[in-house]
């Protein structure tokens, strides 16, 4: 799967807060890293591993914003990846940072925000 599929199946997924196919857009032992990790586990280094516990950190923020939505501001590709500039339904502004594996999940994930998101 290319960047560009990838990333409009996960805006969608988000958008339709589907958290399956917002799952099914990371490979198995993905490893995520984002301040929003900081704040729901207090885990200093903001990481997670693997679906499970992605699953339960999307699940919260999906309870937290109801009224969730990205719409894409900038794609930039590079091979094996891409890097998303969104804008969240309150305004803020995120980058994510996403290496894709053989398999076109993604593999590696960091998230970069303008404004503190709880």
């Amino acid at each position: 799967m290319d960047a560009r599929r990838h990333a409009d199946r996960w805006l969608a997924a988000w958008n339709a807060h589907d958290l399956d196919a917002i799952i099914a857009c990371y490979a198995e032992d993905v490893d995520f890293a984002a301040p929003t990790v900081v704040r729901r586990w207090g885990r200093p280094d903001g990481r997670l591993a693997g679906r499970a516990e992605l699953r339960e950190h999307f699940s919260r923020g999906l309870a937290l914003a109801p009224g969730l939505r990205f719409d894409e501001e900038t794609l930039l590709t590079s091979p094996g990846g891409y890097a998303l500039l969104y804008r969240r339904e309150n305004g803020n502004r995120v980058l994510d940072v996403v290496e894709l594996d053989d398999r076109g999940e993604a593999a590696r994930v960091r998230a970069f925000y303008a404004a503190e998101q709880p």
